[in-house]
């Protein structure tokens, strides 16, 4: 008795057939039959075990951070202000792990590597330079996220953050005419470096068996030395002891099923 093969077709290719056979229905069998294919997805994507990974693309905003009047609010495009602070873009990566339907948990790498140019804020300490002053950001920890909401391919979820934080304060010459060599560098990085801790809250939908996009919101405490460090020329880093941050953005995320 001869047996016959069918390759499995991709998962893409799958959609495309199911929607082709659906065109050729009655509505209200195309409605019913569509209501099913999703509840279906549903249930497979929520009851398997899978890693997801996630890019995220949004901004952070530190509504406590010192600068100078004219750049209160940031540097964001469009001329988006936000707050009294700094705010600046911010990307990140996370790695999860669904260890069951509503548990996840992974780590997380943020950088925000294009600080708010600031001319207004920090003359170069004792030596009267002009300088220009930005702050980049960088963050590396774990993340727990719990999702309790779940309806068809949309979940909502909540959860909290922890990890190290790096702040680099960037201080550079305008005149280099007035830069003499033995005041160091034209460029003066003061870093300062300590623990975050905070929560954050979420929302993503599913389109496809693998493909997912979504919102968060976090909010952290960051943990800084009261004693900031300072170059031979008086520059120092700007952020002490406490902050409270603020970021998120949009997720683009790939499930891969264990």
């Amino acid at each position: 008795m001869a047996l016959t093969v069918r390759p499995r077709l991709p998962a893409a290719a799958r959609l495309l057939v199911a929607l082709v056979a659906l065109a050729g229905r009655p509505r209200a069998a195309r409605a019913d039959d569509l209501e099913a294919w999703n509840e279906a997805l549903d249930r497979g994507l929520s009851s398997r075990r899978h890693t997801i990974a996630e890019l995220e693309l949004g901004a952070i905003v530190l509504p406590g951070a010192p600068i100078s009047p004219a750049q209160r609010g940031g540097d964001l495009p469009a001329g988006l202000l936000i707050g009294k602070g700094d705010a600046t873009l911010e990307a990140g990566v996370h790695t999860l792990y669904r260890v069951r339907p509503s548990i996840a948990i992974g780590v997380a790498v943020e950088l925000a590597p294009f600080g708010t140019s600031d001319s207004g804020y920090g003359l170069g300490g004792s030596s009267g330079l002009s300088r220009t002053h930005s702050r980049d950001y960088f963050y590396i920890g774990g993340e727990g996220r719990w999702e309790p909401l779940h309806y068809k391919l949309f979940e909502g979820w909540v959860g909290v953050q922890s990890g190290f934080i790096i702040v680099a304060d960037r201080f550079t010459t305008n005149n280099l005419g007035a830069y003499s060599p033995q005041l160091g560098a034209p460029q003066v990085n003061e870093r300062t470096e300590g623990l975050s801790a905070g929560v954050q809250a979420g929302v993503s939908y599913s389109f496809g068996e693998n493909f997912v996009m979504g919102f968060t919101l976090r909010v952290n405490a960051w943990f800084l030395p009261s004693t900031p460090q300072c170059s031979a020329i008086g520059d120092c880093a700007t952020l002490t002891s406490g902050a409270l941050a603020w970021d998120g953005g949009l997720l683009f995320g790939y499930r891969l099923p264990l």
